[in-house]
């Protein structure tokens, strides 16, 4: 089923929840933005590059959604899709599948930019103030393509996210209750405006320790695109997207920072990290948290340099020198590219 098909009584009830006590043209005008919303989120799927290194975390064949941004075809997603991608195809509401381009991959923020390579004619949606979110504010999340849906979603946490493959945000958007088919969904506000694109599944969307959890989904506020959307569009990159990469994802457990996985031939593996290792140290620094981790990692100086770290392995201190390297040149890209 379609989210064409569905999105009418998804709308219904946003409005009734989110809109008690407007009426007439008012309801009239919100509704034609929230379809308008719904039309614009598009199905995409992507192919990596042989021997990418991203597949071996996300696979080659990759499938997910994106928002029509610009009249000129410009589709919003998470990054994480089009990662060292060569293919890449657009599946819209009515049936069509579109070719597309990459167009850039932000390391920083995590969101992508592709572009059809033919007309979609299907108007574009005006980015939001994620900002401006609180408990209160009615929101519908919205995935694309021929099982795309649309559902209702509330805010339930703002705050600073780390991922354990060396990223960082300081202010992501958690909402509940949970989609699995978060990849590159659009969250929007009442009026129809794009707040957030959806990034991962999260076990505990409040984030508050001594709480029962609460099963929801992570995504990355629009707010961050703004600054760095015409860079994207020009260089294919955010500027602040040459940034020191090691090669390994690490998790925050009782005992210190774990390595939880080694890339293959990546700086990390070249230095000799194993998975099981703990940090303790980087450059000198003591971390116990990804988000010190990762900020020290690329504030300590050039992308490719020495990396010191300290860590425990079975207990026993070893020392390690990782040359590090920037993550945009060790990403792979399509020939000719």
């Amino acid at each position: 089923m379609s989210v064409s098909s569905v999105v009418v009584g998804g709308l219904i009830t946003l409005l009734a929840w989110g809109s008690a006590g407007a009426s007439g043209s008012g309801l009239e005008v919100q509704s034609r933005a929230l379809q308008r919303a719904s039309d614009a989120v598009v199905g995409l799927t992507a192919k990596a590059v042989e021997d990418a290194r991203s597949s071996a975390t996300l696979g080659a064949q990759r499938q997910g959604s994106g928002v029509v941004i610009s009249a000129d075809g410009l589709v919003l997603t998470i990054g994480y899709l089009i990662l060292e991608a060569e293919d890449v195809e657009i599946a819209t509401d009515d049936g069509r599948q579109l070719p597309a381009r990459v167009v850039a991959y932000d390391l920083a923020t995590g969101f992508g930019l592709v572009q059809a390579l033919v007309p979609m004619k299907l108007e574009p949606v005006p980015l939001g103030d994620a900002a401006g979110l609180n408990e209160q504010s009615p929101m519908v999340v919205v995935s694309g393509g021929q099982t795309g849906a649309v559902s209702m979603a509330r805010l339930v946490s703002r705050r600073p996210f780390s991922g354990n493959w060396e990223y960082h945000i300081d202010s992501a958007i958690f909402t509940a209750p949970a989609r699995r088919d978060h990849s590159g969904a659009g969250l929007f506000n009442d009026r129809g405006e794009l707040i957030g694109i959806g990034s991962l599944w999260v076990a505990d969307a409040l984030g508050m320790p001594g709480v029962p959890r609460l099963q929801g989904n992570m995504f990355v506020p629009v707010d961050l695109l703004k600054p760095v959307l015409q860079d994207m569009r020009a260089r294919g990159v955010g500027p602040d997207s040459q940034r020191a990469w090691l090669g390994l994802q690490a998790g925050e457990t009782a005992a210190g920072l774990r390595v939880l996985r080694v890339n293959e031939d990546s700086p990390a593996d070249v230095a000799g990290l194993e998975a099981g290792d703990t940090i303790v140290t980087i450059d000198g620094l003591e971390v116990r948290t990804l988000e010190a981790l990762w900020k020290r990692l690329w504030s300590g100086g050039p992308p490719e340099r020495d990396v010191q770290l300290q860590v425990l392995r079975q207990g026993r201190p070893l020392a390690f020198t990782v040359h590090s390297v920037d993550r945009m040149k060790a990403l792979k890209r399509p020939k000719g590219v």
